[in-house]
């Protein structure tokens, strides 16, 4: 991968937790129970199997058959399919905030390019990304909760009435699909969700280094990303995420600061920025300078009494 420096670290935790939880929630069964049964299945769908195909040949396995044959079957191919490409493909295990995704027919590769294929209907002819318009400052400043996803299908989606912005980390995970013969993912879907994190992580950049290291653990990969020049910020740029980059856009730009740490950091625009904050610092010179008179016309009045007791006819 061009000598780049490779992570798998977060993915490998993402297949662990994943796994162990399909062999422990008992309202999900399965018959990969372990590595290799997933390697098995991984190999059928890396080999353009159809879902009906791979059914066919995970039946043999079956040391018990009953009732709940087909889904022990189905979920069987789900939990390999979202361990390969990782998109959701019903193994949230209860998770509600996931989206999955429902993969009848044909091949999973086919199925995927189909998904990822469909056209932004949103009007973006306006929309242009700032260098100010980055994941840092969609928390600072739009009051956006940064969730990282696990679930590709997931990437740059809110939540909970616009306040949670879901964000695919495993760029390391991207990047070898980018560079693997044998990747099921669209390339362009590759291409465009690393193009969107640099948008929202710069490479280099201090502020969000600085921001993203109180952030739990995540991929530093997503870091390493690079820096899109001016040509490359256009919305015309993106096509599969662009619906949701534009409704992202909206809202960061709609956003107001309200705090006076929303203010110091929303420098969107620079002469409301320095008009704001002389208006501040007029006001905090006035407040200090009515506190400084009012301090000397208590001491004036002080010594002024002082000077009264201590008169010979003081007191008569």
């Amino acid at each position: 991968m061009r000598g780049m420096d490779i992570n798998l670290e977060a993915f490998w935790d993402y297949y662990l937790r994943t796994s162990t939880l399909s062999q422990h929630d008992t309202r999900y069964r399965v018959i990969t129970k372990t590595h290799r049964d997933v390697i098995e299945v991984v190999k059928l769908l890396k080999a353009g199997a159809t879902r009906l195909d791979i059914k066919q040949r995970l039946r043999d396995k079956l040391k018990c058959k009953n009732n709940d044959e087909e889904d022990v079957l189905e979920n069987s191919i789900d939990l390999a399919a979202s361990l390969l490409v990782m998109c959701d493909c019903g193994v949230s295990y209860g998770c509600s905030r996931n989206t999955t995704i429902h993969w009848e027919h044909n091949s999973l590769k086919e199925f995927l390019t189909k998904l990822f294929a469909a056209k932004p209907i949103l009007a973006a002819e306006r929309t242009k990304f700032e260098k100010s318009f980055k994941a840092v400052n969609l928390s600072r400043i739009a009051a956006l909760e940064v969730v990282w996803t696990d679930n590709l299908v997931d990437h740059l989606r809110l939540t909970d009435d616009d306040t949670k912005v879901h964000i695919f980390h495993h760029a390391s995970f991207l990047e070898t699909q980018r560079w693997s013969s044998q990747s099921l993912l669209p390339a362009n879907l590759v291409a465009e969700t690393i193009q969107t994190l640099a948008l929202l992580f710069p490479s280099a950049d201090r502020e969000t280094r600085k921001w993203a290291s109180k952030l739990p653990f995540v991929d530093l990969r997503v870091y390493q990303c690079g820096r899109l020049k001016a040509d490359l910020r256009q919305i015309e740029n993106f096509q599969i995420w662009r619906d949701r980059l534009v409704i992202l856009k909206q809202i960061y730009d709609e956003a107001q600061p309200k705090t006076l740490r929303q203010w110091w950091h929303d420098r969107r625009n620079g002469m409301q920025w320095y008009m704001f904050w002389f208006a501040v610092l007029v006001l905090i010179l006035t407040v200090f300078f009515g506190l400084v008179q009012g301090v000397e016309g208590a001491l004036q009045v002080y010594a002024s009494l002082e000077a009264l007791s201590g008169h010979p006819n003081a007191g008569r």
